[in-house]
């Protein structure tokens, strides 16, 4: 049991290391951290997110992706569609520069994903997936019940 667990946790931390690391590499040139490619990449595949859909897609917290839209926006890659009275819930629109990035970024985030799918069939590919998706489910649910029992 305890091998188990060492060698679950270790993968995922190693997994979770080496796409940041990749992501802060990849991005160096333009001064970016992990946290700002994720926003880019998501609002260059979907223009138009709030930074409430942002927290949602990049798995981070308000604080984190408003301190990445706060750069992000004084470096020129994004404007806020400042229609909306409330910050949070405006649009959030890439400029030149932001697509100019995305499209990069979307570019490397390809090449990652079919050198590590290269080593899978689509069918080791598609299980592996969905059992992340079930694990991450259900350490999602203990981790509330965890708190309710508390």
């Amino acid at each position: 049991m305890e091998a188990r667990f060492e060698t679950f946790t270790v993968l995922i931390n190693r997994i979770s290391r080496n796409i940041r690391k990749i992501k802060n590499q990849e991005m160096e040139h333009y001064g970016l951290r992990s946290v700002h490619v994720s926003c880019l990449y998501y609002l260059y595949v979907e223009e138009g997110l709030t930074s409430t859909d942002l927290c949602e897609r990049c798995e981070e917290d308000k604080a984190t992706v408003s301190r990445a839209l706060v750069f992000l926006q004084e470096q020129g890659y994004l404007r806020v569609d400042s229609a909306c009275t409330k910050r949070y819930k405006s649009p959030l629109l890439l400029t030149e520069r932001g697509k100019e990035v995305g499209k990069t970024v979307a570019e490397k985030v390809a090449k990652v994903l079919d050198a590590v799918s290269g080593c899978l069939t689509e069918e080791e590919r598609i299980s592996f997936y969905r059992s992340l998706a079930v694990i991450s489910e259900e350490l999602e649910a203990l981790s509330k019940k965890e708190k309710n029992e508390a």
